[in-house]
């Protein structure tokens, strides 16, 4: 269930924060929407969006929406291909643009992420969580976070959940606004996409096997 105000454990001041912004955001960006939701849909088909379970606030599990950017193709097995044979030219450049992730916009105004946060991941992770990663479940997920402009996706899961904790330890408004401000920057350098030689990023598998 979500609302505007999702619970009076996330601070009010920072829930407005998100909708101050993200209201005429929304607005703004709608034609933009409508323009990629068109090229994906001429280019992908229907849907349009990619929508996945995550695990948000308190480990509450919502629906992530995102732009389509890969294929939906299969093997003689049944399997999906690999995601670089199924991840379409339109698809990466929504990605390496940050395109893909305007939609999540549409979340944040449902009261299920925030501008900033630690980036929700997959629902199944979190049996793997020591019982200190899973404090990044005690805020909302973000669009972008304090691992977002420190690497992104070119660090491993351990400098990502150190600075995940970070953020949580160190929140305020004014680091909210700087990390928007640094999301900015490193979108128009399009930096730390993917990790090298990748598409996307190593499956987080706990804390005692193969780590990204």
């Amino acid at each position: 269930m979500t609302t505007l105000f999702p619970s009076a454990r996330v601070p009010f001041r920072k829930r407005l924060f998100d909708l101050v912004i993200t209201v005429p955001l929304f607005v703004l960006l709608l034609p933009v929407m409508l323009i990629i939701g068109l090229a994906v849909w001429l280019a992908l088909g229907w849907p349009v969006l990619f929508v996945q379970e995550r695990a948000g606030y308190q480990g509450r599990i919502f629906y992530i929406n995102k732009f389509r950017s890969m294929r939906n193709v299969r093997s003689g097995s049944g399997d999906p291909l690999p995601d670089e044979q199924r991840l379409t030219r339109l698809g990466r450049f929504l990605r390496t643009t940050s395109l893909d992730e305007i939609p999540e916009i549409i979340n944040v105004l449902k009261g299920e992420m925030s501008l900033v946060g630690p980036r929700p991941l997959y629902a199944h992770y979190l049996p793997r969580y020591t019982p200190e990663q899973n404090r990044r479940h005690s805020v909302l997920p973000g669009i972008t976070g304090w691992a977002q402009v420190n690497g992104r996706n070119t660090l491993d899961w351990e400098d990502k959940f150190r600075l995940d904790l970070w953020y949580i330890d160190h929140w305020s408004l004014r680091l909210d606004l700087q990390i928007c401000f640094l999301t900015v920057a490193k979108v128009l350098k399009r930096e730390g996409i993917s990790p090298p030689g990748q598409v996307t990023s190593d499956e987080f598998l706990g804390n005692n096997v193969g780590q990204e």
